[in-house]
């Protein structure tokens, strides 16, 4: 590569670097305000409203997780009671209706909880769009639509998350960037995913510029077949020879370090 596209690389990746300290800076003040401003709009019933717990699912569920998951049985356990607290959290909270009734129980866990948990249990720091297109392309099963996640739907989705194979990582992360679900990732998505990501530099005339010569950059080593746009082969094939290039768009993955710590947190619980 020549010493101009290292040296706009490594530009380009102290940008993101810097980005990630801001958002990460900027993050738990955003949440804490986020729960200031529900408890301050949320009008107040004068009975508590009656909190219904996730209900257990049928044991064949369990039998079918410690299957077709990476969780042992103890762990399984552990995350039922993690999953039923969040959803008694979350309905405990939900405010009434603008006629004062009581809201429909969601029994699973919505939109809401889905990015609590993965800023603060998984220290995803990262953009809403990143966080959005986790939450729609998280595997639902079969009539599973974008409604709030069931317990099975959760734990499979935890299982790829967290102890995935290479193979699942790569095509999580490629589903989170097609935006279109097209099955290419296009010049027009990588310029929406980073210009998100970077930060605007003091004096650009022209920041998109600036991305868009990026995006250039950026295809070059992902682009393995030369077509303009990105298969999840050319992905699968570039991660492979550079692990880096895996969430080049955006984290949508819990850290190793992370990951690891909270598996040994489920499992101090289980």
């Amino acid at each position: 590569m020549a010493d101009t596209d290292k040296q706009q690389l490594s530009m380009a990746a102290s940008a993101i670097a810097m980005r990630g300290v801001s958002l990460f800076l900027s993050a738990g003040r955003a949440a804490a305000e986020r729960r200031v401003a529900a408890t301050a709009t949320a009008p107040r019933s004068k009975q508590p409203k009656p909190v219904v717990p996730g209900s257990r699912p049928a044991q064949k569920i369990f039998d079918i997780l410690l299957k077709s998951t990476r969780f042992n049985k103890n762990e399984l356990e552990a995350l039922f009671t993690m999953y039923r607290k969040l959803v008694t959290a979350a309905q405990g909270i939900t405010p009434n209706t603008a006629i004062g009734q009581p809201p429909a129980k969601v029994d699973g866990i919505d939109q809401s909880t889905f990015r609590d948990v993965m800023h603060n249990t998984f220290d995803l720091v990262t953009e809403e769009a990143i966080l959005e297109r986790m939450w729609v392309t998280w595997e639902r099963g079969s009539g599973g639509g974008e409604g709030a996640l069931k317990f099975e739907a959760w734990v499979k989705g935890l299982s790829r998350l967290l102890r995935g194979t290479d193979d699942e990582r790569v095509a999580h992360c490629f589903a989170v960037y097609d935006l279109n679900n097209d099955g290419y990732i296009s010049k027009d998505e990588m310029f929406l995913l980073l210009k998100n990501s970077l930060l605007k530099q003091p004096g650009d005339e022209d920041p998109d510029e600036g991305v868009r010569e990026l995006v250039e950059l950026v295809l070059k080593k992902l682009d393995v077949d030369k077509d303009g746009r990105v298969s999840v082969k050319d992905y699968r094939d570039a991660v492979d020879q550079e692990p880096l290039l895996l969430e080049a768009f955006g984290q949508c993955l819990p850290s190793r370090r992370q990951a690891s710590a909270f598996l040994k947190t489920l499992n101090s619980k289980a």
